[in-house]
């Protein structure tokens, strides 16, 4: 398939673009639910696992953006090596998880600047935030890459600056009002046994949610085939040792009970050494992290739904490119869908909302589960019978699947799978109905 994007991100705007859509606020404000449900130690081992299958879904993602460096991504990628419905849906899977998550991320963002300037209505600060996000996502790839480089710079030398004042705290460099906490029976205990870090995974996945941006960066990104795997490496790691570094210190600085129930162990933390303004800096940090993740999302729902337009055919009008090679009719149309979502949370929030969330939340594993089926089929159609060069995209599949299994046992989860697979198979189903009516085959656009 050929497009008109210019090339204009590089190997660092890319890195920093997946840890924008990686890095929201869930890290910020609590990770309350996972430590209620797995403890201290069961929390840190669901991250390690976490962070492996990370490792092991963009393997396969790298393999797979180097060969077809498409705007498209993992739509393109299961077009070819799995089929076209199945491709549809994950395409419109990953739409709605995104838009969705802007719609929250421009409410949220409204409220936070409501705290510095109370006099003024949280529909005037939703309002700047919006023009904000479109004028970064309208003007060029690497204006873009230059403004969600440096907004996710803020969130990275956060969680940095967290961890070392927390290990200044555990060494006695710093005092402290915070006692860590050391005893074994508290460390170690696991409330739910390794069944609760099992029902935790599919939290834990979402967690790390985002870095398959890099695969829809490819189209855009200069020398694609060197950049690509590169940038892939640097970004599991550097997210692994941020994400398991901040829970570690959290564990031992904040006893589990209290830690679940705080509102930003960030800001706990910040407090108990004297910092002044601890929950100013706080705000502007999550404001930061919300325009950041709002900035990454519109960027992936834009270039997925021009996709969904140049392979299926859907909304032919959001082809259109800029002049500098930006799909304005798509981004458009994806903060028109955002719109629609927070719309719905307001009219109907425990029926059209839920569902749209559930299916956001269920949206993650299956386009990870499709990048690792792509990555199989794709070695098959290459002719590589050594099976051990297998054994890393079925485990990274299976370990997905199970996570899927693994929430149907959590009442606080199960609807992410009991409504988001209903919707997949629907989709696909409509999908696939309509391109047999027509006689379609494997779309030649996207080979």
């Amino acid at each position: 398939m050929t497009n008109e994007f210019r090339r204009g991100l590089e190997q660092r705007h890319v890195m920093m673009l997946s840890f924008g859509g990686v890095i929201g606020t869930g890290l910020f404000l609590s990770t309350g639910y996972t430590l209620q449900q797995a403890g201290p130690v069961g929390t840190v081992v669901s991250y390690l696992v976490g962070a492996l299958l990370v490792y092991m879904v963009m393997k396969c993602l790298g393999a797979l953006a180097v060969k077809h460096p498409d705007v498209g991504g993992f739509h393109t990628y299961a077009n070819i090596y799995i089929s076209p419905s199945v491709g549809h849906v994950v395409a419109w899977s990953y739409w709605l998880c995104w838009t969705i998550a802007i719609g929250s991320e421009i409410t949220a963002g409204g409220i936070l600047f409501q705290k510095w300037f109370p006099d003024f209505p949280v529909w005037l600060f939703s309002l700047i935030f919006i023009a904000v996000i479109i004028a970064i996502n309208l003007t060029s790839s690497r204006i873009y890459g230059e403004a969600e480089f440096w907004l996710s710079l803020v969130k990275v030398l956060a969680i940095v600056a967290f961890i070392l004042i927390g290990l200044l705290i555990l060494f006695k460099v710093l005092p402290s009002s915070l006692e860590p906490v050391t005893a074994g029976e508290q460390l170690f205990d696991v409330p739910n046994g390794l069944f609760g870090i099992f029902i935790t995974m599919l939290a834990v996945n979402y967690a790390f949610s985002g870095t398959e941006l890099i695969a829809i960066a490819a189209g855009e990104t200069k020398n694609p085939e060197k950049v690509i795997p590169k940038t892939i490496r640097a970004t599991v790691w550097r997210l692994a040792l941020l994400f398991i570094g901040t829970i570690v210190i959290m564990v031992l600085l904040l006893p589990t009970d209290k830690a679940s129930l705080l509102e930003s162990p960030f800001v706990s933390i910040l407090d108990s050494v004297g910092v002044p303004y601890a929950g100013d800096i706080m705000n502007f940090i999550i404001l930061t992290a919300l325009l950041s993740a709002a900035n990454s999302g519109l960027y992936a729902a834009s270039r997925m739904l021009w996709s969904l337009s140049e392979q299926d055919n859907i909304l032919p009008v959001a082809k259109k490119l800029s002049s500098k090679g930006m799909p304005v009719n798509a981004t458009l149309i994806s903060l028109v869908g955002a719109l629609l979502s927070l719309l719905s949370s307001v009219i109907a929030p425990t029926t059209v909302y839920l569902v749209l969330v559930s299916v956001a939340g269920f949206a993650v594993v299956v386009v990870w589960m499709s990048i690792c089926l792509s990555r199989i089929n794709q070695l098959k159609a290459e002719g590589v019978r050594k099976r051990s060069t297998y054994i890393l995209p079925v485990t990274a599949f299976t370990l997905c699947l199970v996570s899927c299994i693994g929430v149907l046992f959590d009442p606080n989860q199960r609807l992410a799978t009991l409504i988001g697979l209903p919707f997949c198979l629907i989709v696909w189903l409509i999908h696939y109905t309509l391109t047999q009516k027509k006689g379609d085959g494997i779309h030649e656009t996207a080979r």
